[in-house]
């Protein structure tokens, strides 16, 4: 069932409930990472935005956005946006990523902003390529 339909604007699920539609170790390990690295929790909001609407999951540092998860049946979305100073670096970054998350970011241009990067997580390299791309957001504390 799709995500929005199982979890309308005033039915908010449970981080586990969201897990457990994602179904994904994946999920686990970003959440967990993006919590203990970086000492946020997670904020749930309500998005009626066209492209993904319905309950998604946000990490935020000092303001500064990390990322957002849109949970999806088996996998995840996880929206990074590369703003004007993260270009140079991400640019550097690219070479190194996998050829998935390269030919998205040359597909997605540049606009309020940004760039609005929507990767599919659904494998292990997809989920390196985003760390790596918070990780030009905002650095990680060592």
């Amino acid at each position: 069932m799709e995500w929005s339909s199982l979890y309308p604007a005033g039915n908010q699920p449970t981080l586990e409930k969201i897990s457990e539609y994602v179904s994904n170790g994946l999920w686990t390990e970003l959440n967990s990472f993006l919590q203990n690295t970086y000492r946020v929790q997670p904020k749930l909001a309500h998005s009626q935005c066209s492209m993904k609407p319905g309950w998604n999951v946000k990490y935020q540092k000092s303001g500064k956005s990390l990322c957002t998860l849109y949970p999806m049946e088996g996998f995840f979305i996880a929206l990074v946006v590369i703003g004007n100073k993260e270009m140079d670096e991400t640019e550097l970054l690219m070479p190194l990523c996998s050829q998935y998350t390269q030919s998205l970011y040359q597909k997605t241009v540049f606009s309020a902003g940004g760039r609005w990067l929507m990767l599919d997580v659904t494998e292990r390299s997809i989920l390196e390529d985003v760390i790596k791309l918070i990780g030009i957001r905002v650095k990680p504390k060592k």
